[in-house]
């Protein structure tokens, strides 16, 4: 299959178009953008909101974006061409570790599901014609891996006993109330909204099922990263330092105003803010302290390093997205550029940036 050729790169800089969805962990993005990180470098950039993964990835293969908020798995796909056009992609910053809730519809919590245990009846006897419907935001995703290692833990094929559907993040909730899809894996907002407005509950969040997992990433082409240099280094500084300052506590209610716009998220912040404050409502009279629901800097969460690359791929592995006769030695390394992520930050100030803690997470099941 040939390599997707991106379109011309032009000597002269013109403002970079980066692509994101409507989620909470496209804060970065958003924070840089709204408090000058990226003018204070002398960058001019064009944010653009795309409805859907498949979308992100194909706009970055062919040059109609320079750089994107992506899932993190979308690199192995994109370099491999699993459902594409192979490209040759790579990162240079994480955005962040963690974000992903799953989200059982009340319906199911009116048939008696409680637990996994009841999880599991519930799908055995659906397993005919009326299977059990789950949504992931993408195929090469945490999402993912997330809900078919949690599917596993019921003792259920995720395979056999239920049906796994492609639906984008902001469908979600929709999709949901009108009965089309059981349960989801989604960031946030869309678990939180989907609590708020009745229609779910989230027996299970990311940094509980996969502590340190690394969620996105600032994906962009090899060429483009090499020929624009200075921009592409620039770039990650300013979202460096935008991460860092999201990721004070005092900072977070008024990122979930500033995500709220009707340009980024446009849902109120009263959706957004819940797991920004580390106060996750797994159901409408439950509410859980995850501190780390969403962790955007703390602990290096923004590099993008070997060891984490190489943790990322034998999970896909062990989730049977990857064709292990595709891979090589060098890919993690070569998907992962840690080298150009320090080379961005090595002057600059992360004023904003917590003390390094440890990473935590509890576990749910409902009573």
């Amino acid at each position: 299959m040939p390599v997707a050729t991106p379109t011309h790169f032009s000597s002269i800089e013109r403002p970079l178009r980066v692509g994101f969805l409507a989620l909470t962990d496209a804060a970065p993005l958003v924070v840089a953008q709204e408090r000058g990180y990226f003018a204070r470098r002398g960058l001019t950039i064009e944010l653009r909101r795309e409805v859907g993964w498949a979308t992100i990835r194909d706009k970055v293969t062919y040059g109609e974006l320079d750089a994107a908020h992506a899932p993190a798995p979308m690199l192995w796909a994109a370099q491999l061409g699993l459902g594409c056009a192979p490209a040759d992609v790579c990162t240079g910053f994480i955005f962040n570790l963690h974000g992903n809730a799953i989200t059982l519809s009340t319906r199911l919590w009116s048939s008696g599901v409680r637990d996994l245990a009841s999880l599991r009846d519930e799908a055995l006897r659906r397993r005919g014609e009326n299977k059990l419907t789950f949504g992931i935001v993408f195929p090469y995703s945490m999402h993912q891996v997330l809900l078919q290692q949690w599917l596993r833990s019921a003792r259920l094929d995720p395979e056999r006993d239920v049906r796994i559907a492609v639906v984008p993040p902001a469908q979600m909730f929709r999709n949901l109330a009108a009965g089309t899809l059981d349960g989801y894996c989604a960031g946030e907002p869309w678990n939180t909204l989907a609590v708020q407005q009745g229609e779910g509950w989230c027996p299970a969040w990311s940094a509980a099922l996969s502590p340190g997992h690394v969620e996105k990433v600032l994906m962009v082409r090899a060429a483009f990263a090499e020929r624009r240099a200075s921009e592409h280094s620039r770039l990650i500084a300013a979202l460096a330092e935008a991460a860092a300052w999201c990721d004070v506590p005092e900072h977070r209610a008024e990122l979930a105003e500033i995500l709220s716009a009707p340009a980024y998220l446009d849902l109120p912040a009263a959706v957004i803010a819940p797991t920004l404050l580390g106060q996750f409502a797994c159901r409408a009279d439950l509410i859980e302290s995850v501190p780390d629901f969403h962790v955007f800097s703390r602990g290096d969460a923004n590099a993008p390093t070997p060891v984490r690359a190489a943790t990322l791929q034998n999970e896909l592995i062990a989730t049977g997205l990857l064709p292990r006769a595709q891979l090589t030695p060098s890919l993690p390394r070569r998907l992962f550029r840690e080298d150009m992520y320090r080379e961005a930050i090595a002057n600059l100030d992360t004023t904003y940036a917590p003390p390094s803690t440890k990473l935590h997470g509890g576990a749910f099941v409902p009573a």
